[in-house]
Order: structure tokens, then C-alpha cells, then sequence
């Protein structure tokens, strides 16, 4: 269980540089879903919508995307996810696990093209599916609790 409870509210982050993708699950279900985009490039602005969503939903734990080249490796936008997730932890004292993200955005906007919603209104919509991707990544791949 890495320390991680397996029971409660789960909120998932797809981080950005100008937007962050936020979702919403709980371990009960092991169900994701999309809940919003905080469009805004100010720290403090986003960590102030962060903290209105942690204490409205009270999750046990947070999850956060991991972006990573095609072939595994680490860029700039890896190094400051990973500094937003330390900054989630450090700030809301709850344990933030990482996600490979990789090929979440280009599946949120495939999905999106399918559903028919066009280009300019895809903006925003995508991010927060991005985050139902990873959570739901992670609720897929976490190993099963142990039975009581």
C-alpha cells in the first residue's frame, strides 16, 4: 500500500505551465472523473483554487501527472512537475503519488474530436480529462488492498 490509504477521495492534477487539469475519484469505486481546469499561470491563484478543492472533496491522497518524453526520459516540464507535486505535499501535508502521463493529453483531445467538440471550445475541457486519465491510470495499476 506504499503508505497510501485505499479508501477515500482521490483528487488527480495534470500539470501545466499555463493550465492545470484537475479530476476527482475515490478508491471505493476506483472511478475517475473530470471536475475542472484552473487557468491561471499565478502560484498563488492556483494553489488557492487547490486548497478550495481540497477542502470541499477532503481527499486522502493526491495524485499528479508525470510527463516524460516518448522514450521515458526527463525534460524541463518533468523537473517542474515533479516541484508541483513536492509543493502539493508541502502544502497540504497528503501523501502525492506520480503518474506517467504520457499520451494522456493526446487521448483526452482524441476523445473530445470523437465526442464532436471543436477546436476552440476542447481548451480547458482537455486538461481536466487529462487528469480523469491519470487517476484512473492509477486506480487501474494500484495493487489491490490487501483483504481484511
Amino acid at each position: 500500500m506504499n503508505g497510501v490509504a485505499r479508501r477515500g477521495t482521490v483528487l488527480a492534477f495534470d500539470f501545466g505551465l499555463k493550465r492545470i487539469g484537475v479530476a476527482v475519484g475515490d478508491w471505493e469505486t476506483r472511478s475517475a472523473h473530470p471536475l475542472e481546469t484552473i487557468a491561471s499561470e499565478a502560484n498563488e491563484a492556483r494553489f488557492g483554487r487547490i486548497a478550495a478543492l481540497i477542502g470541499e472533496w477532503r481527499p486522502v491522497a493526491l495524485v499528479a501527472g508525470l510527463p516524460l518524453s516518448m522514450d521515458g526520459g526527463e525534460h524541463d516540464l518533468t523537473r517542474r512537475a515533479r516541484r508541483f507535486a513536492n509543493q502539493l505535499n508541502g502544502r497540504f501535508g497528503l501523501p502525492v503519488t506520480m503518474v506517467d502521463e504520457r499520451l494522456t493529453s493526446f487521448d483526452a483531445d482524441l476523445r473530445l474530436r470523437e465526442a464532436g467538440v471543436k477546436g476552440r471550445d476542447r481548451k480547458g475541457l482537455d486538461d481536466a480529462l487529462a487528469a480523469q486519465r491519470i487517476l484512473q491510470d492509477h486506480f487501474d495499476h494500484a495493487d489491490l488492498p490487501a483483504h481484511a
